[in-house]
């Protein structure tokens, strides 16, 4: 009688006013506003990664777009710091050139220690570890300024490679395109597994109030009538079960966060939300809120046309 008097009301008020619930069991009892929050957390997840991954990957490719390294790769140390002398006065005759400064040894030697396993008193520099020189360009590193400084680096130094910073990282660049395509296509499937779950509901709930819903059919209850109270019930669960999954999926992102920001990685401090990304990520929820009313609506609709 509960489901009778609700579809009564909800048939002469128009709609406009009614209980919303049409299953008997109160609010969040059922399993469905914790499936929802479940689908919303792992979006909001799945979401902020592709989101910081694609940041991560601008940032990283507009500082290395103007930016190329030449390496002085020689044994004899004398010739490498004469080499590289040589490139840094040649280099900064060209036009397109903006600054070219050579790294110091010291930072070299600091840099490759670790990995060296050298110990106090062992000649660093006696290594045949490559002289560095960064070059920043006035505008792109395009392949054709990039073969230009090498015409300009090679006759002073024979030893010299010419390279785009860029080209280093394009197999990351490939490897963050691809992880962000499995975002994209996580959240997708997750969106197939919300509309599933919205449906099975549906129909369990349609074949559990079967009788009532003809006798409101007999006393001319419309289908929209019926699937509006419907669509109610699954806006209150979707409601529910979506701000209990932003709060958790909120929550493992800042965890998350914290814990790359202490790696201290100059690529991974770029992954970063920014404000924009947020209002991405708090729209979430509102539109599992959609997709679950849409889908509740489309499936009594279509349920009540082959019931009748």
């Amino acid at each position: 009688m509960g489901l009778l008097s609700s579809l009564m009301r909800q048939w002469r008020g128009n709609g406009a006013a009614s209980d919303p619930r049409l299953l008997p069991e109160a609010q969040l009892s059922g399993p469905m506003p914790w499936v929802i929050a479940i689908m919303i957390a792992m979006t909001v997840i799945a979401a902020a990664s592709g989101l910081a991954l694609r940041n991560a990957a601008q940032t990283a490719s507009a500082d290395l777009e103007g930016g190329v390294t030449v390496q002085i790769v020689t044994a004899a140390p004398a010739e490498r710091l004469r080499q590289a002398a040589a490139v840094v006065a040649a280099l900064k005759q060209a036009p397109e050139v903006a600054n070219v400064q050579q790294v110091a040894q010291e930072d070299l030697n600091t840099l490759v220690e670790p990995w060296l396993g050298t110990r106090p008193g062992d000649d660093v520099e006696a290594l045949p570890i490559p002289a560095l020189i960064d070059v920043r360009l006035k505008g792109p590193a395009t392949a054709d300024r990039v073969a230009h400084l090498r015409a300009l680096a090679v006759p002073v130094a024979p030893s010299a490679r010419v390279d785009a910073q860029a080209g280093w990282l394009a197999p990351v660049f490939a490897a963050i395109g691809t992880l962000q395509w499995l975002a994209g296509g996580l959240i997708a499937l997750l969106a197939l597994a919300t509309i599933a779950a919205v449906l099975l509901a549906s129909r369990n709930a349609l074949g559990n109030h079967r009788e009532t819903i003809e006798i409101v059919h007999m006393l001319g209850g419309t289908d929209k009538q019926i699937a509006r109270v419907f669509q109610r019930s699954m806006a209150f669960d979707a409601a529910a079960g979506g701000l209990v999954g932003l709060l958790f999926g909120v929550v493992t992102i800042v965890t998350l966060s914290r814990q790359f920001a202490g790696l201290g990685s100059g690529m991974v401090a770029g992954a970063v939300l920014h404000w924009q990304d947020w209002i991405v990520i708090a729209a979430i929820p509102l539109a599992g809120i959609a997709l679950a009313v849409l889908t509740a609506r489309m499936t009594v609709l279509a349920a009540l046309r082959r019931m009748l």
